[in-house]
């Protein structure tokens, strides 16, 4: 019985569905909703921001086909590495909000959630840079060991989750500017 659905997923895999449909679809569907929900093309444009939305799709899903991008810089292959690796993340936030929610009462305090935020920047930001190939000496790796690499990007986006659930609800209808300050106002622990 497993046989048949490894086989399935070998076949379609085979067809492009992970590179060629699954970045389409999410490409397409990010751009659509970005589009549809700013209005920037104005009221009732659903069917400027489908076209636009299928260029820009299409635009990033040709070249990986034809293999026209340059050498380390291919979109689908940097979505194919980076969304397994962010998924983990998401999947180790929900486990520590479940256990937050469990224990009940304030985990953390603001300077340690300030803290945890930045190492979750950071982390995202290692995550990315090794789907670009920047880190291609794995020194990261070789210093702390690939074990402790991930605890610490664990550990970082349950704070940055826990943060971003917790933090005050005052906040949200400010502007850009004045919610980075606020940011940094926090990370300061003011």
């Amino acid at each position: 019985m497993a046989y048949e659905f490894t086989g399935l997923i070998e076949t379609l895999e085979s067809f492009g569905v992970a590179d060629v449909l699954l970045p389409f679809i999410l490409i397409f569907t990010i751009i659509f909703a970005v589009l549809q929900r700013t209005k920037i093309l104005g009221e009732d444009r659903k069917n400027f921001n489908v076209v636009i939305s299928l260029v820009m799709a299409l635009s990033v899903v040709i070249p990986h086909v034809l293999g026209t991008y340059p050498s380390g810089y291919d979109i689908v292959d940097i979505i194919n590495t980076v969304l397994p690796q962010v998924s983990l993340v998401a999947l180790a936030f929900l486990l520590v909000l479940v256990l937050a929610g469990i224990v009940g009462g304030d985990i953390m305090g603001k300077s340690l959630a300030g803290l945890f935020v930045t190492l979750s920047i950071i982390a995202i930001g290692v995550i990315f840079g090794g789907a670009l190939g920047w880190w291609e000496s794995n020194w990261f790796y070789n210093l702390f060991g690939e074990e402790t690499v991930a605890l610490v990007i664990m550990i970082l986006v349950f704070g940055l989750i826990i943060w971003f659930i917790t933090r005050d609800s005052s906040t949200k209808g400010e502007k850009l500017g004045s919610s980075v300050k606020s940011f940094f106002d926090f990370m300061a622990g003011k």
